[in-house]
């Protein structure tokens, strides 16, 4: 099943779940800028990885390079995002905090990035599998058996950002993801539709002038 198809089906049944009150999100769109000054405004002074933008669309979506990059993960599956979300993220706070093999903490950096693998089926399960930047050398290992270290190789990505608060609905995100799928069919590029990846760079904290994004993965 295509990506946009899968996420539609989602979408519907995320929907018929509750009715969020995000459904009257109108989202803040970030407009084309130039990241020569590194690291951008929105990473809020925190490391961040490492990418050159090579294309934007305003409104719609930006092409970046992203060179190889250290990330510290962990992952859960179920429906429920936002549950999944906080077990996923103390456990990685866990982590920086100092329950790794050295007991040593690590500074927080930016974005929070989860890897999404949507379910097909009526109830879509997803799988979804967070990570956050790790800008140390030889980062210690985790002691907890559900973390884990990992690279990611240099990519290019399909990135659509947008505003607004959402740690506890996955609503704004499907429709995101929709769009970026919607705008990137009037294109010739290709991109990897079994996943996914959506990304936080703010506090749980900061309620206004959020920044979050959504990335397709080139082939």
């Amino acid at each position: 099943m295509e990506l946009l198809a899968v996420l539609s089906v989602c979408l519907l049944a995320t929907l018929s779940q509750s009715a969020s009150p995000y459904l009257k999100f109108v989202p803040k769109y970030v407009k084309a800028k130039d990241w020569s000054e590194w690291p951008p405004k929105f990473c809020n002074g925190l490391a961040c990885p490492k990418f050159e933008v090579l294309e934007s669309v305003k409104n719609e979506y930006e092409t970046r390079e992203y060179s190889q990059s250290q990330w510290v993960s962990t992952n859960s599956a179920g429906v429920d995002y936002a549950e999944a979300s906080r077990t996923n993220f103390m456990r990685l706070f866990n982590y920086i905090s100092g329950k790794n093999a050295a007991g040593k903490k690590i500074a927080m950096t930016a974005p929070v990035i989860t890897k999404i693998i949507p379910g097909a089926g009526p109830a879509c399960e997803s799988n979804f599998t967070m990570s956050f930047f790790v800008a140390v050398e030889n980062p210690p290992m985790p002691t907890d058996s559900k973390v884990f270290l990992q690279k990611l190789p240099s990519l290019r990505a399909y990135v659509r950002s947008f505003g607004g608060y959402h740690m506890e609905s996955f609503t704004p995100w499907l429709k995101e993801a929709q769009k970026l799928s919607g705008f990137l069919k009037n294109t010739t590029y290709s991109y990897i539709t079994d996943y996914y990846y959506i990304g936080g760079y703010d506090s749980p904290f900061k309620f206004l002038d959020r920044h979050n994004e959504v990335w397709f993965i080139a082939k």
